[in-house]
């Protein structure tokens, strides 16, 4: 039952990156791109919003479009470390039942499928956001097909569609996140959004995509 249930979400924005610098504080359309996931789980069933940083700059940030923020040590904030260990961190600092952790790469993210995914924790243990992604022929860099053989390529109607992870967001409760120390395990959801929404900010070109999308 979520009823009584303290839900919060922690978004990760760690100060560094390679690809963009202050990628999560860049520009995008007047506002800096952490904000955009903020309002999202502002806007949901989300109790309390935290982002989860290392950076005083993206802390202040943080506060000034409403979220609460909690500083990370250093030595989970650098490119090496995956995000699950910062959760680790989050869990054993703030009081919460469920977690929706969020991206803050991923501004297209609304807040309809945060609840959406929400709503599934009825059903299962963890759930994550992705997209239908349809079969197409892949290659290796060897120039060798992969997954499939030249005389017998198949039609892609006849395959069955693949989901992909986009990243934008992952629901767990505390119990499995401290038990398997990963960001999903058990009985495992899926919310489907589509491809348009899924886009994700590496590098300058997913900006200029993504402003076109906004």
């Amino acid at each position: 039952d979520l009823t009584n249930m303290k839900i919060v979400s922690v978004i990760t924005a760690r100060g560094g990156s390679k690809g963009i610098p202050k990628k999560n504080l860049i520009d995008l359309k007047g506002s800096p791109l952490l904000s955009y996931t903020i309002n999202a789980s502002k806007n949901s069933k989300v109790n309390e919003t935290w982002v989860s940083t290392d950076c005083k700059e993206i802390s202040a940030c943080a506060e000034s479009y409403g979220a609460s923020t909690l500083i990370r040590p250093s030595h989970l904030a650098n490119d090496i470390i995956m995000p699950d260990a910062s959760l680790l961190h989050f869990a054993e600092n703030i009081d919460f039942d469920l977690l929706v952790f969020i991206q803050p790469t991923s501004p297209l993210l609304e807040s309809r499928y945060i609840d959406q995914g929400i709503n599934m924790m009825k059903n299962y243990d963890s759930v994550f956001s992705a997209y239908q992604e349809h079969w197409y022929p892949k290659w290796t860099e060897n120039n060798l097909p992969f997954n499939f053989t030249m005389a017998e390529r198949p039609r892609r109607q006849d395959k069955k569609p693949l989901y992909v992870e986009n990243g934008a967001f992952y629901i767990t409760t505390k119990q499995n996140l401290l038990r398997s120390k990963l960001r999903y395990s058990g009985n495992i959801g899926i919310v489907k959004m589509p491809y348009s929404k899924s886009f994700q900010v590496d590098n300058l070109e997913d900006l200029e995509i993504i402003k076109r999308l906004l």
